[in-house]
């Protein structure tokens, strides 16, 4: 059985790290305004919400930059026999945050260098995503098509966050260069701050706890944008991968989506399908967090109502506060195989080829 982490998050000691790989101009920007942002952070990348007890596991506290690996190494890759792991960063996603464009761009394409020369080549189970910052879509495009010939590059990756719901046609020059490159469109959990700092519909939140468990709200927009302003018609063959924002909500946003679009379909002629039938072709979800009801059954028979075996990811989130592992996961035995990697190999076409390539030799 193929394991595929779709969620492993590469950590920075510091944020100064990405020092080398900035031009002269943004790096004395950057050193100056770290400054007076906050300490070993993503520049001015802050959160309306800090969470109690801290992002991390309370057993993970490495010092140095290989540490990092090490730790992973030990705790996640190894200890769960992982055969690949997407690397999703992890600060780098609240570039979507800063109100400077053109800083934005620069600082992901910073990281994008630091994780192709520092981390990628520590590992041969690590496999890149192409951080961009969906606040400069032509810049974005450009930085994917810079970087998304490479072969350890699987995806494209941006926050939830976002000034626009992400079927708006201000961003198809990223999806344009996303099919171009053969490379799936993936959002993550973030981006709540700065520029984004309203993610919840009705208004800001107190409190992490319940701002956490609301934030699929923004993914449930950027999915239902993405099939109404046909960015599936355009783009037939892109993936869209939702991470970390909850699976449960899914059947009832397209049955709602089906019901509205079958009385108001004149509204979009150039939709062909259901909303439900570009979901089910296009879009893909990760495991963590899986909903946890106190009856087992009552979430399998949600799952079973999207198609999860065939729509689901695993991701473990490391190494986070909810990190999943692989034997914890909640989910049909039959369904493993196919959740555990299967449908990552489906998605990920360039981290099959590897798979192949590295399964003949």
């Amino acid at each position: 059985m193929v394991i595929v982490d779709c969620d492993c998050h590469n950590y920075w000691t510091d944020a100064e790290v990405l020092l080398p790989y900035l031009d002269g101009y943004w790096k004395d920007y950057f050193v100056r305004g770290e400054k007076t942002g906050p300490t070993g952070s993503f520049p001015h990348g802050h959160r309306a919400w800090f969470h109690p007890e801290g992002f991390k596991r309370a057993d993970i506290n490495p010092e140095t930059q290989l540490d990092h690996y090490t730790i992973m190494k030990e705790k996640h890759l190894d200890r769960y026999n992982i055969d690949y792991a997407i690397l999703t960063g992890d600060e780098a996603l609240e570039a979507s945050t800063l109100a400077n464009p053109h800083y934005a761009h620069a600082l992901v394409k910073a990281y994008n260098e630091w994780m192709i020369n520092e981390w990628m080549p520590l590992d041969k189970r690590f496999k890149g995503s192409i951080i961009i910052s969906p606040t400069d879509p032509h810049g974005a495009a450009e930085e994917i098509r810079r970087i998304g010939g490479h072969p350890d590059i699987v995806q494209v990756l941006a926050s939830h966050g976002a000034q626009r719901p992400y079927g708006d046609p201000f961003y198809h020059p990223i999806y344009e260069a996303c099919a171009e490159m053969g490379l799936p469109f993936a959002i993550h959990l973030g981006g709540q701050g700065g520029v984004n700092s309203n993610p919840i519909g009705a208004g800001p939140t107190t409190y992490f706890w319940e701002t956490h468990a609301l934030l699929p709200q923004t993914a449930m927009t950027h999915v239902a944008s993405m099939i109404a302003h046909g960015v599936f018609e355009k783009w037939p063959d892109l993936y869209l991968v939702v991470i970390e924002c909850g699976v449960a909500w899914v059947p009832s946003v397209m049955w709602r989506l089906d019901a509205n679009f079958k009385a108001l379909r004149k509204e979009t002629p150039w939709l062909k399908m259901l909303p439900s039938e570009y979901c089910a072709r296009n879009v893909r979800f990760t495991t963590q967090p899986l909903e946890q009801p106190a009856n087992i059954q009552h979430l399998w028979s949600t799952l079973e109502a999207m198609d999860g075996k065939n729509t689901l990811m695993f991701a473990s989130d490391y190494p986070h506060w909810d990190y999943d592992s692989v034997d914890a996961l909640s989910i049909p035995p039959e369904w493993r195989e196919n959740i555990l990697g299967g449908n990552a190999l489906k998605v990920y076409k360039r981290l099959a080829a590897s798979h192949v390539a590295q399964a003949a030799e």
